[in-house]
C-alpha cells in the first residue's frame, strides 16, 4: 500500500460499495455459445473477494448492458447485493443502487473496460479499469490492474480497498485460526 499514490490509498478508503461491469471485468470477455447455452468463465478468487468486501460491511453490484443467465447464476451464488442487466444507460442504473442504498457518487467504486463504462467511470469517486480497456477507460481510471480482467483484477481492487480500510489483516487473522 506504501507505494500508491496518497490520493488514491484516500479513494480507496472512503469506498463504501463496489460496482462493475461482467464482461471484461469479472470475465475475460469471452462468451461460449452453443445450442440454447452460454457459459462464461470466472475467476474464483474474484468471487470470494467480492464476498469479503460484503463481509466487511461494503455492497456490491454488477452492472452489465447484456442479460445473461450464466452472469444471473453466479450472482445467486455470490448473493450480489444488486444485478442490473439491461441495455440502456449504465449511469441510471448506478443512480438508482446509489438511491437505494443511500450512498452517492463518492461512495462508490466502479470498475469498466468498454465505451459503455465511460459515464460511470467519469462519476465514480474511485474509477478502475483493466490493461485491456479501451484508452478512454485508462485515461478515465485512477488505477488499472496489473492482473486482466477475469483473471484477478477484481481481486486485486478488493484486497487494496480491504487493506486501505485497515479491514485486510483482521480477515488474514480470522482465516488463519
Amino acid at each position: 500500500m506504501n507505494d500508491l499514490p496518497h490520493n488514491l490509498i484516500e479513494r480507496l478508503r472512503n469506498v463504501k460499495i463496489f460496482l462493475c461491469d461482467v464482461d471484461g471485468i469479472l470475465t475475460d470477455a469471452t462468451v461460449y455459445m452453443g445450442g440454447e447455452a452460454e457459459t462464461k468463465r470466472f475467476h474464483i478468487q474474484d468471487g470470494l473477494g467480492l464476498r469479503l468486501l460484503q463481509r466487511e460491511g461494503i455492497r456490491v453490484g454488477w452492472i452489465s448492458n447484456r442479460p445473461s443467465i450464466a452472469t444471473t447464476q453466479r450472482a445467486k451464488d455470490l448473493k450480489i447485493d444488486f444485478l442490473h442487466q439491461m441495455d440502456g444507460s449504465k449511469v441510471t442504473a448506478i443512480e438508482k443502487i446509489l438511491a437505494d442504498a443511500n450512498l452517492t457518487w463518492d461512495d462508490a467504486s466502479y470498475m469498466g473496460d468498454d465505451i459503455v463504462d465511460l459515464g460511470a467511470l467519469k462519476r465514480a469517486g474511485l474509477a478502475i479499469t483493466v490493461p485491456h480497456a479501451i484508452p478512454e477507460a485508462q485515461d478515465l481510471a485512477h488505477y488499472v490492474t496489473e492482473n486482466p480482467g477475469g483473471d484477478g483484477a477484481v481481486r486485486e481492487v478488493v484486497e487494496m480497498i480491504l487493506k486501505a480500510q485497515g479491514k485486510w489483516e483482521t480477515l488474514v487473522r480470522h482465516f488463519s485460526q
